[in-house]
């Protein structure tokens, strides 16, 4: 089965995060997360909300925004020689539709040009982690709640494949080496 290309139809922005964006993005927040907070045990309402509060950042947050609407957000911030990405959430109605591959394609060629490692975690079953894997993301760690991922700068360089499935040097189409 071959891969399919989502290409994302509407025009969208990032902008810089001011500090009068911080409720809204703790709603998103509340909203996205809930379901797998909830399947995981691990749901507060006052808790989901004010851990966004406690860590958000206008110098490393950006807000996508469509027809000057906020529709999500993304935080970048250096952390131990590498980007550390999170706080990446965009609202259910806007999920599904190429726009998160499309904002984080962006994010990452920002991250590739300044040659840095990208890490980040998601929670257990998060159907977000499907996304991270294909842009180069691979498992770090994980533990019942989280899952930890890294991607280096360009994305993951994976070895060829050789007819057997195993990784190691590809073989021409006349079998000769």
């Amino acid at each position: 089965m071959q891969g399919v290309l989502v290409v994302c139809p509407v025009d969208w922005t990032l902008r810089s995060a001011v500090s009068s964006d911080v409720e809204a993005v703790a709603e998103l927040r509340a909203t996205v997360m809930r379901a797998d907070l909830e399947r995981l045990g691990r749901y507060d309402e006052h808790r989901v909300r004010q851990r966004l509060r406690d860590s958000f950042s206008t110098r490393h947050t950006s807000i996508v925004e469509i027809d000057r609407e906020l529709v999500g957000c993304v935080t970048v911030r250096p952390s131990e020689g590498r980007q550390l990405l999170e706080h990446f959430y965009l609202a259910p109605h806007h999920q599904g539709r190429g726009l998160g591959s499309a904002v984080l394609r962006t994010v990452l060629e920002r991250t590739d040009a300044q040659d840095a490692t990208v890490r980040l975690n998601v929670l257990q079953g998060s159907a977000a982690r499907r996304l991270y894997e294909r842009h180069g993301f691979v498992v770090e760690e994980q533990d019942p709640i989280d899952v930890f991922m890294a991607r280096p700068p360009g994305g993951l360089l994976r070895p060829p494949v050789t007819r057997w499935g195993a990784p190691g040097r590809a073989e021409s189409s006349s079998g000769a080496s």
